[in-house]
């Protein structure tokens, strides 16, 4: 295989760990996110989505490890450096006082990469006027405002982090349609980090999943759904020992049927349940909400009892 040179990646991480106190926010945190495309990054609260960013951006030092971004070291970022990485978080500061049409002036001085087709693009979906004042605008309107105003910006990366949050089923839409149509993987790499799994499913080339600061799983989505399946038995008895059940990430007891979600198990698992009693056994395919969360719970959940 060939070997990759940092250019090949937005994001690395070699070993990138981070401590509050006695907790562990990141774990020796090996990362690397090929360039282009869309990044979808997802965890539970606690998974270390935040802190990462934050040592990346620069806004944080690491207690060991190394992080680069963009090919540079994230503790030595220049005013440069950061013009190429545009970020959009849920809280869609800015000032109140402004003008839509004075915040996009300011911003097309400071970047000298400006793009108003990209712009227009993004704020056509929605009624959005340049007079209007910032305060003006509903949540919906400022996080397409920011989002058309971190895409003229013509960034490399563009960090995505929770954009939808506290929107409404319309608005998160309007955004979705936005940064669809916008076509920002074509011109640049897309860190998507959401909980909602329907944009993701909808948005993401490629879903990484990290779990209290470690990376636990890169692929494109659906070859994650592809390793977790539901399988429905008809178990007369009690059951097997939940203990003993290969791959178990989740079971109930649904209308006298016992439900598994199990994880990277094959048609051998329909043998596992016909020794344990089971007088029919079948499999049916998982949204990738469901094997999420459920991944994600096995590890937070009160262990079995027996």
């Amino acid at each position: 295989m060939a070997m990759f040179t940092h250019s090949d990646f937005v994001i690395e991480t070699h070993a990138l760990s981070k401590c509050y106190g006695r907790k562990l926010a990141l774990d020796q945190l090996d990362l690397a996110i090929p360039r282009g495309r869309i990044h979808a990054i997802v965890g539970a609260n606690g998974a270390g989505k935040s802190t990462l960013f934050r040592i990346l951006l620069g806004f944080m030092p690491p207690t060991s490890g190394q992080s680069r971004i963009l090919g540079k070291d994230s503790q030595q970022l220049s005013p440069q450096d950061r013009s190429r990485i545009g970020f959009v978080n849920e809280e869609h500061t800015l000032p109140n006082w402004m003008r839509v049409a004075q915040v996009m002036a300011m911003q097309r001085h400071q970047y000298g990469r400006w793009n108003q087709q990209a712009f227009d693009g993004v704020i056509g979906h929605y009624n959005v006027l340049p007079e209007q004042k910032i305060g003006q605008l509903s949540r919906g309107e400022r996080a397409g405002f920011n989002l058309a105003l971190a895409l003229a910006q013509g960034p490399e990366l563009l960090v995505l982090d929770e954009p939808t949050l506290g929107l409404d089923v319309v608005a998160k839409r309007a955004f979705l349609e936005s940064l669809l149509q916008s076509n920002a993987a074509d011109d640049c790499t897309v860190i998507y980090c959401s909980h909602q799994m329907e944009e993701i499913e909808r948005v993401a080339d490629n879903l990484i999943i990290l779990e209290r600061g470690q990376l636990k799983h890169m692929s494109a989505p659906e070859a994650f759904t592809a390793r977790v399946s539901h399988w429905v038995a008809d178990l007369p008895f009690k059951g097997p020992d939940l203990r003993l059940v290969p791959g178990l990430l989740e079971t109930q007891r649904i209308d006298g049927l016992q439900h598994f979600l199990v994880l990277d198990q094959d048609a051998d698992f329909e043998h596992f349940l016909r020794a344990c009693g089971a007088r029919n056994a079948q499999s049916m395919p998982v949204s990738l909400d469901r094997a999420v969360n459920a991944f994600l719970a096995k590890h937070h959940a009160a262990p079995a009892t027996a």
